[in-house]
């Protein structure tokens, strides 16, 4: 099928300029003025933005976690993604202790196969490092998994040891890999946790009261150390505090390979929300916590200067009532996460672009191009390019979004920012030249989704 594109403005990380697509079997095949190609669809975005698909490359669809199971799965998170400009996401897959990467792999592709409606990858969660699991990374890797997620937290499940974390980065150097850290003391946090309970504090603010940023910063330096060490580049996921962040600038001014992403939450929200009346606060249990409102300054300043590549959501969604609730009596045993892989393009557009705080190249660079270059999909994903899959996002820079549970496609039972209204709504989405979502109407199908097979890291 053959789709022509006319009269749009087309933006990508280093491009601006008006122009018709031609795409054809799912690719763009031309680009140019006044295309006069046959097409069996023809689409005038005349006014509207021609952008490349949102590349959200920290979800959790059907996650289990904390006795549960986060509450969007392929099916429901991709179609929520897909309606939120999103085209391409990378998922976590979990190696359980004492089990294969292997056997988390054909888990976790089981989970997507028949569900996903957008493309997707993996990263894979590496619970403990044994001469097993080092094997395996090189096997996962000739099967397009070239990132593993290794933690500094929550001890007993899947923290690992410095010398696990040092081991897998040495690893990751020499079959091309990256390696992404949750960076948080996790020994220290439990100690917190345990005294703030002893002390009768179960209320959910007591999850970001003994989370403090120090705990993110002491981890975030260790593991930079580490990889400095090992040779190896490292990625930093869902950053949160200026502590942190400042490690990783530091190391990056040196020339070390470090990379790091933030996520809107802690760009919107702050440690108040934990304060709202009774339970709410629960809605804003995740790790790492929202921070106190002086963090956020130095994250959008991170973002513009490039020592923060890329925001991602960390979307791990739990429901109020069935989910959340389980922590109504200890803080500790709160599901951590929350909904944001439909809120992310438009809250971004409204608060960069609408806002000046930086260009259109810049929202498409920390949206699409930056994740798909340090991830090994570029260019066939995060740019507009012939040659390049027609994953595209028609937007209106004129139109609007009122945020509510009430109305967004995200399975779960309430929405952080509800009541909020961005500028700038999505028209149109494409994934690999099909059109899936059209002025709210979605026409995407459960299991067009495709496994991407991805490159070995290169550093952009």
């Amino acid at each position: 099928m053959k789709t022509l594109i006319k009269n749009g403005h087309i933006v990508t990380a280093v491009d601006d300029y008006h122009a018709d697509l031609l795409i054809d079997d799912g690719v763009i095949m031309q680009i140019g003025k006044n295309l006069s190609a046959q097409a069996d669809d023809v689409l005038d975005a005349q006014g509207l933005l021609i952008l490349p698909g949102g590349i959200d490359v920290h979800t959790h669809f059907d996650m289990p976690f904390g006795g549960t199971t986060s509450s969007d799965d392929f099916e429901t998170g991709t179609r929520a993604a897909a309606f939120g400009g999103t085209t391409t996401i990378i998922d976590f897959a979990i190696q359980q202790r004492g089990h294969s990467a292997q056997e988390a792999f054909e888990t976790w592709l089981g989970k997507a196969e028949g569900k996903a409606s957008i493309d997707y990858g993996f990263h894979m969660i590496l619970s403990e490092v044994t001469p097993a699991t080092l094997a395996d990374m090189g096997w996962l890797v000739d099967r397009g998994v070239t990132s593993f997620k290794l933690f500094t937290a929550y001890p007993g499940v899947f923290m690992v040891s410095d010398g696990e974390i040092f081991q897998a980065l040495q690893r990751a150097g020499e079959i091309g890999a990256l390696i992404a850290m949750h960076a948080e003391n996790g020994s220290v946090i439990d100690v917190l946790v345990q005294q703030a309970l002893a002390k009768g504090h179960t209320e959910p603010k007591y999850h970001a009261l003994t989370r403090p940023p120090q705990a993110e910063a002491e981890a975030t330096h260790r593991v930079i150390a580490l990889a400095e060490m090992a040779n190896s580049p490292v990625y930093f996921v869902h950053l949160s505090a200026l502590q942190a962040l400042d490690e990783v600038t530091m190391a990056r001014d040196k020339g070390q390979a470090v990379f790091a992403e933030t996520c809107p939450q802690y760009l919107f929200l702050d440690y108040t929300n934990y304060e709202e009346e009774g339970f709410n606060g629960a809605k804003y249990v995740m790790s790492p916590p929202l921070r106190t409102h002086e963090h956020a300054p130095h994250l959008w300043r991170g973002l513009a200067g490039n020592d923060l590549q890329v925001v991602s959501t960390d979307h791990c969604p739990f429901c109020m009532k069935e989910q959340k609730i389980l922590g109504r009596d200890d803080f500790s045993k709160i599901p951590n996460g929350a909904p944001g892989v439909e809120t992310r393009l438009s809250l971004l557009y409204d608060a960069t672009v609408r806002q000046s705080r930086m260009s259109l190249n810049r929202f498409v660079e920390i949206t699409s191009t930056s994740p798909a270059k340090i991830f090994g999909l570029f260019p066939r994903k995060g740019t507009i390019a012939v040659g390049s899959d027609a994953d595209l996002v028609i937007f209106d820079p004129e139109g609007s979004m009122l945020w509510s549970a009430k109305t967004h496609h995200m399975r779960v039972d309430y929405n952080p920012y509800e009541g909020r209204v961005t500028q700038g709504a999505i028209r149109y989405v494409y994934s690999r030249g099909e059109k899936i979502v059209d002025n709210g109407q979605y026409f995407g199908k459960p299991g067009r989704g495709q496994f991407l097979v991805r490159n070995h890291f290169v550093k952009p």
